[in-house]
């Protein structure tokens, strides 16, 4: 019996940008971020992605968190930081990607000059 391991993937962060605004949408990305983090590291450790998938009911395997640190660890320390988590988010988002780092996407998917998603480093 072969498995089909391919699954749909629908991008919500146009839409969530088109009603929560870009400074909206980066604050909820904050948000996601403290969700995540160590509480005494201000990071993203391989500990705390652990822990918070397993209180979240996700069952991650430790080689998948793994490539999820590595992903987004830009500076090489092993752990993310809000700044590597919101710029990774932004990253793994094909629509905000599509049209180059200037142009965010309307929930149509037809990109429009609707902000900076380099916003981000101003709200921060």
């Amino acid at each position: 019996m072969d498995l089909d391991y391919l699954l749909d993937f629908e991008d919500y962060f146009p839409s969530m940008i088109s009603r929560m605004g870009a400074e909206g949408f980066i604050a909820e990305l904050c948000n996601g971020f403290r969700l995540l983090m160590d509480v005494n590291k201000g990071l993203i450790t391989f500990e705390s992605l652990k822990l918070n998938c397993y209180l979240l009911g996700l069952d991650v395997r430790d080689d998948e968190l793994a490539c999820m640190l590595i992903e987004g660890d830009l500076g090489g320390d092993g752990a993310l930081s809000q700044m590597e988590f919101c710029i990774l988010m932004f990253r793994l988002s094909p629509c905000l990607m599509d049209d180059g780092p200037n142009k965010m996407c309307t929930p149509q998917g037809a990109c429009g000059g609707g902000g900076d998603p380099m916003l981000m480093m101003n709200v921060m």
